[in-house]
């Protein structure tokens, strides 16, 4: 309960400080990944995805869709399982040249403890007024996808919702457009995904009650108002190689990550820009089992005593797709410190199966 509640004070109050400041990681939940089989990749997927995920990391990739419809769920859990983490996602082919999508992302602490009115108007400790809440956000995105003429060219969009709430104290709704596109050239693959392109905005309302006022003030603490938090554009680039020899497959793909919203603690980074590289490889055999591994997250590091040292965040996973129906498991330390690593399993599955002709 403990680990719960300090994590809601720091939830809370990155939240009100966003009436006051550009924020850097603004709606970060969703740059965190989907799909066990891009996780273990180290997020490197804009170029090759070609499944029911794309509708998240690229939604030109959902023409690579077979069947006639495709859904996948996946389950992960946070910070000693304290956070948990949810998405589920559903494609179907219009025709052969366009695919509609929607996807779901949930990412929530619940049963915090709300310790605010703890104590009584007689100024005792009253253990029974302690009551519960969640931190929930919620990412709704609508996909479309799009063959052209030119061969090899796709073309995707979402259009998103975000919805985040904080118990009855803090809610917003947001609204932003993602736009992607894929070309294939033999054996290598180019992919370009670029989020919030006309940026994305979070309209934040606040409902505190006298009593929780009182208590905002008493620990110096700022009582929030209503605020308008802006998510600027990114844009990720992609280049990958797949090389087929009889029974066996290989692709490495090389993901960038542009952000464009200050300096990050990055590889490359300035005040202005800042570049976050990323690799991943996929090792298969005919076409049912496959290996992935990845490295990424390239940060700068300071120890105790002020040394500073580099660190990188190595993935793995694998993968099993059998009769339409793939399972995949990925292993990824997502706060980069021991004892943090996060089990990750997804499932996808196709209904109407074609066999290609």
């Amino acid at each position: 309960m403990k680990n719960k509640f300090v994590f809601f004070l720091l939830f809370l109050l990155l939240n009100l400080g966003l009436q006051a400041q550009t924020v850097k990681y603004s709606n970060e939940f969703l740059a965190i990944g989907v799909g066990a089989n891009a996780l273990g990749m180290s997020n490197s997927t804009v170029a090759t995805v070609n499944d029911v995920t794309a509708g998240y990391w690229n939604p030109a990739g959902l023409l690579g869709i077979k069947s006639n419809y495709q859904a996948a769920l996946m389950h992960s859990e946070y910070f000693a399982g304290i956070a948990k983490y949810d998405y589920c996602v559903f494609a179907k082919k219009i025709d052969t040249s366009s695919v509609i999508g929607f996807s779901i992302i949930r990412f929530a602490v619940d049963d915090i403890p709300n310790t605010t009115q703890l104590i009584n108007s007689n100024g005792q400790i009253d253990y029974s007024r302690i009551t519960t809440f969640s931190a929930a956000d919620y990412g709704f995105l609508f996909s479309y996808a799009k063959r052209f003429n030119i061969s090899g060219l796709v073309f995707g969009a979402n259009a998103k919702v975000v919805r985040r709430i904080v118990g009855n104290f803090a809610n917003s709704w947001g609204f932003g457009i993602d736009a992607g596109i894929q070309y294939a050239k033999g054996t290598w693959q180019f992919g370009a995904m670029a989020r919030d392109i006309t940026t994305t905005f979070n309209a934040w309302s606040y409902n505190l009650d006298d009593a929780t006022k009182a208590v905002f003030l008493q620990t110096g603490n700022i009582i929030p108002s209503n605020s308008l938090e802006i998510t600027l554009p990114k844009l990720i680039l992609g280049v990958a190689k797949t090389v087929n020899y009889r029974k066996f497959s290989a692709m490495a793909q090389l993901n960038t990550d542009w952000s464009f919203d200050g300096m990050r603690n990055v590889l490359i980074r300035s005040d202005i820009l800042s570049i976050d590289p990323h690799l991943g490889i996929e090792l298969g055999y005919t076409g049912i089992v496959y290996l992935r591994g990845g490295v990424g997250n390239i940060q700068e590091i300071k120890e105790t005593g002020g040394v500073v040292v580099k660190t990188i965040q190595p993935n793995m996973g694998i993968g099993v797709k059998l009769k339409g129906v793939s399972i995949d498991y990925a292993l990824t330390n997502v706060g980069q410190q021991a004892g943090l690593l996060s089990n990750v399993f997804s499932l996808k599955f196709d209904i109407n199966a074609k066999k290609n002709k």
